[in-house]
Order: C-alpha cells, then structure tokens, then sequence
C-alpha cells in the first residue's frame, strides 16, 4: 500500500493536492497520511481535526491520521469520530495505549501505534496486540524531507515475523525518506503499507510517482 503524506503537498490546496492521487489503478493512493503535528511533541505545527474534518468531506480516500501531539488519549478519539480510517499515536506520548486502542476502535476507527528510531520495539509488544497498525519511524517524527535512517530496519523485521507468526495482527507502516530507492529495502524487510511525502509531491505527476513507487515495493518484496 502507498500513502502519500500532504505534509509535502501544497498546503493552500490540500484538496487538489489530495485529487493528484485520487486516479484509478496502481496510482490510486490506498491512504491519504496526515501528519498532525502540535508543536510540543515534536518541534513543528502543522494542521489539527478542522482540517481533517474538510478533507473528509472532500475525498473518500481513507485518511491515515499520524497524530504527533502530547496526550492523545484525550485528543486522538476525536480524529475517529470525525471519519478517519486509521488514528496513530505515538508510544512516547500515550498514558495509556490500551484504553486508548479500544476508545479509538469503539469510535469506528482503525487505531496505529508509532515508535520513532530511537524506541525499542520489545518494550511494547503486549501493547501492539491491541492495535491494527505498527508506524515505524525512519526519521525523527517533526519534519518532512529527512534523509531515511535504515537501522529502524530491524524494527520491521521483528514486527514482520510476529504478524507472519500470527502473534501480532497488524499493517506494517513505515514513515520517512521513502523514496524509489529505499522503498526497495523497506519492502524486503516486510513493510505492508509506505508512506511518501516528498517522492510523491515532489514529482512532476504524484499519481504517476505512486504507480512507480508501488511497482518498487511489489517488485523488491517478491524476491
């Protein structure tokens, strides 16, 4: 699955932006990723749910919610409410990932837990087993444009064996540099789901750029 992130997109036309990959076939993106950003969190401010709410009103593409804010727990059901397909939160912000899974799920939502590099995955397993999807940073989560950090790699591999095992029931998503060349490795590492902002937006017809992106993926993760 490809989910370009508006992050790199035009912000003064989110919902042409949004249009650009709305095609049919290989460059129609699967998600939509928003990055929400607070300014705490992470040292950047970007959009919050009255955006969201527009973009769902404008698109049937399912938006991927990337909330990068202090205390979700009270401000991330309402992303779901509002129609999100899948709200990720992050371990490093969330007081009580459990109850917050099931209060993100109980309001129609898909719920996503993101680690960043530096996060061991070990230490959250037990909680993974009650989230849809695992968003694994290969950047420091704050800004877009960031060169990709391939030691989180190893990260994918444990959560890819886990779901292959059936311990784990989850999308594989990873966030940061993705691009035609790394997407390659990402894909033999077993991510499910790639989020791309600048390889998308950047280029000259972000539909095609998606339809070439995923070719890479399908390509290096049949090997």
């Amino acid at each position: 699955m490809i989910a370009p992130s508006i992050l790199s997109a035009d912000f003064s036309c989110l919902g042409t932006e949004i249009d650009a990959v709305a095609g049919v076939g290989d460059a129609r993106a699967d998600w939509v990723h928003v990055d929400v950003m607070d300014g705490h969190f992470v040292p950047n401010l970007t959009i919050g749910l009255p955006v969201v709410e527009s973009l769902l009103r404008r698109t049937d593409l399912p938006l991927d919610c990337h909330l990068m804010i202090d205390d979700p727990d009270r401000w991330a059901p309402s992303y779901a409410e509002a129609g999100a397909y899948n709200v990720t939160v992050h371990a490093e912000a969330a007081h009580d990932p459990v109850m917050l899974a099931k209060n993100l799920r109980a309001a129609g939502a898909k719920a996503g837990f993101s680690v960043k590099p530096g996060t061991r995955l070990d230490d959250h397993l037990d909680t993974l087993r009650h989230y849809d999807t695992l968003l694994v940073m290969s950047v420091e989560p704050g800004f877009g444009g960031q060169p990709f950090l391939p030691e989180v790699l190893d990260k994918v591999r444990t959560a890819r064996r886990l779901v292959d095992t059936g311990h784990l029931r989850l999308v594989v998503e990873i966030d940061g540099g993705i691009n035609a060349d790394t997407i390659e490795q990402a894909a033999e590492a077993g991510v499910d789901c790639f989020v791309a902002g600048s390889a998308v937006y950047g280029a000259d017809d972000p539909g095609r750029a998606v339809a070439a992106l995923r070719e890479r993926a399908r390509t290096a993760g049949a090997r």
